[in-house]
Formats: structure tokens, C-alpha cells, sequence
């Protein structure tokens, strides 16, 4: 296992971090002690969490499972999402947040989060406010950093803006959805990253299990979340995806590689990606995951991959910045 400097905060992490969303749910308490201990195991000390996973129950399984090595892991949780029938248990309002983050410690059992993220973008709430509640939990040492989840570039553009209006604690890590399927990300959230020097813990690299192998033209299993869960069977539902994962099937067998570890590999090794978040149900399911950290991602081997999907193209019209267009030669023709 390697280690990574998450964004400009000097703190180190591990190349994975664990998701802790299945704790409580597909995993009862012992799985999750199990798949915890081996990710320790494995070198992992970075793991996410969120207020919403099973109304809490994770963020009381992870508490439970890092006693005693607390200072020696970096936890993070989220809030936003609706935590009860109130009207205002849910959002990014500066009363949820201080509710929300009380409530979190005392589940995890520590007194502070590494990481604090806003789960999803509250169009109720401005930023000042969020951001200013946000900013006054890394003062009380509460939170080390906050973070953000599912924002556009131009919500997290306009972010950092306020906080360095503000001299306030900015975003020190975004986590957007990344994978060989869904690959929106690159065109402005990755290069973003890069440029403000931000964490990347990008989720779900293997596109709702799409890339597993559990799934293919050959064979479509009666269970599973493209199955039987609406919200992934529309997000992976495009004609196109069943050729590129059979393609990309083909060439993990190729490889002699997991398609799990081939494809957390190929997500981690964006430069802009600091850990790939993986997620199991189970000790096999979980050591898939692992073993991308022994995967040799060539650049010819991530070039290969990258193009078995469309290319998400560029953030303007100016499709010739992707080509070797030179303008100074035109010129110099004139």
C-alpha cells in the first residue's frame, strides 16, 4: 500500500480509502468488523463514512471498530441528506450542520472528523451560511477540514471563492462520482482538483457493480442493484455500456485480473484521483478491490481502457484543445 498527501494539507493517506456504506446494511456487524480489520490489515487508514448510511447504524459500527486506533486513521462522514420527518433534519443550514456533526461524533465516538463532506448541494441554503458554519467547526476543532460531495465544478468553484473572500477554511477534498462509465468528471471536476490542489476520494469505481464481472452481455443476473434498484439501472442504463463492458471483461480476462481490481486500478491512476473509495459486502468482494493495488497500470494499458468509453470530451466548444491544433502555425501562415 502506498501513501498519498491528501491535496495541500500534508496529511497522508492511503491509495484506497474504505466506504463504509454497506456497515449495518449488506454487512451485519461482524462482516464489518472482519472487512475493517483486513483493511488495516492491507495498510488502508483512510475511511468514509456518512450520517445517511443505515440513519446512522455505520457511523456506530466504524466508531466501534477504530477504538483504540483512532489517531491513527482519518475518518470522515457527510451530512445534507434527511436524517428524520423534521423539516429541518436535512440541508446545509448552518442549525442541521451543528446538529448533524454532535450527533455524528457521538455515533463514532470520537471528537473530531478528519474530513466533514456536504453530501450533496443544498439550492435552499446559501453557501455563506454553510460555509461560515462549516468554517466555525474547524475553529472549535471539531472537524480538521471540510469537504464536499457531488458538486459541479462551478458549485465548487464558487465555494472556494467565498471562503477565500471570507479567510475561511476552504474545501480540502471533493468526492465526485468517477469510473470507466461515468467519466463527466474529467472534464472540468478532475482538472479543477488539480489546479486548487483539492483531495480526490472519487466513489463507486465500479459503476454499481456494472464492472465486477457480475454483469455482461452472456449473462444478467436476477439480482443486483442494476436490477432491482431504479437509480443505477437509469444511470447505467446507456446502450452503449453492455459493448464496453464486455470489452473490458475480455481484456481483464486477457490480463488474468480481476475486472474489479482492473477497474479500481484504472480510476486510481488518473493523477488527479488521491484514493479510489471501495466498498464490499463481504471479505471476497473486498479483496477484489484490494488486489488493484497490484495491478500494473501502463500507460498503454490505461490508454487501452480509456478507449473501450466515450471520451467525455471538453469543457468548452473548442474541441481542437484536445488535438495538436497549433494556433502560432496558422499565424505564421498568414
Amino acid at each position: 500500500m502506498q501513501y498519498k498527501v491528501l491535496g495541500n494539507t500534508g496529511v497522508k493517506v492511503s491509495q484506497l480509502c474504505f466506504g463504509t456504506m454497506s456497515f449495518g446494511g449488506d454487512a451485519d456487524e461482524d462482516t464489518s468488523h472482519a472487512m475493517f480489520k483486513r483493511c488495516l490489515d492491507a495498510g488502508i487508514n483512510f475511511f468514509d463514512c456518512a450520517n445517511v448510511y443505515q440513519t446512522g447504524l455505520a457511523e456506530e459500527i466504524l466508531g466501534r471498530c477504530m477504538q483504540g486506533i483512532r489517531r491513527d486513521l482519518v475518518i470522515t462522514s457527510k451530512f445534507r441528506f434527511p436524517m428524520g420527518d423534521g423539516p429541518n433534519q436535512s440541508g446545509a443550514s448552518r442549525k442541521h450542520i451543528l446538529q448533524s456533526i454532535e450527533d455524528t461524533l457521538e455515533r463514532l465516538d470520537t471528537d473530531y472528523l478528519d474530513l466533514y463532506f456536504i453530501h450533496r448541494f443544498d439550492e435552499s441554503t446559501p453557501l455563506e451560511e454553510t460555509l461560515h458554519a462549516l468554517d466555525d467547526l474547524v475553529r472549535a476543532g471539531m472537524i480538521l477540514y471540510p469537504a464536499v460531495s457531488n458538486f459541479a465544478a462551478w458549485q465548487i468553484a464558487k465555494a472556494l471563492g467565498i471562503s477565500a473572500l471570507h479567510d475561511w477554511a476552504r474545501f480540502a477534498c471533493i468526492q465526485p462520482m468517477y469510473n470507466l462509465l461515468k467519466r463527466q468528471a474529467e472534464v472540468e471536476i478532475l482538472p479543477l482538483a488539480q489546479s486548487e490542489q483539492l483531495g480526490v476520494i472519487s466513489y463507486s469505481p465500479l459503476a454499481g457493480g456494472y464492472l465486477s464481472g457480475k454483469y455482461s452481455s452472456a449473462h444478467w443476473p436476477d439480482q443486483g442493484r442494476l436490477v432491482s434498484n431504479k437509480m443505477y439501472s437509469t444511470r447505467y442504463g446507456a446502450d452503449w455500456m453492455m459493448q464496453a463492458v464486455d470489452a473490458f471483461l475480455a481484456k481483464a480476462q486477457e490480463l488474468g485480473v480481476h475486472p474489479a481490481s482492473l477497474a479500481v486500478a484504472w480510476v486510481g491512476a488518473h493523477p488527479a484521483i488521491t484514493a479510489p473509495i471501495i466498498g464490499a459486502r463481504n471479505l471476497d468482494q473486498l479483496e477484489d478491490s484490494l488486489n488493484a493495488v497490484n495491478v500494473d497500470m501502463t500507460s498503454e494499458l490505461y490508454a487501452q481502457l480509456s478507449d473501450l468509453t466515450p471520451d467525455p470530451g471538453v469543457a468548452t466548444d473548442r474541441n481542437e484543445e484536445k488535438t495538436s491544433f497549433n494556433y502560432n502555425t496558422i499565424l505564421a501562415k498568414k
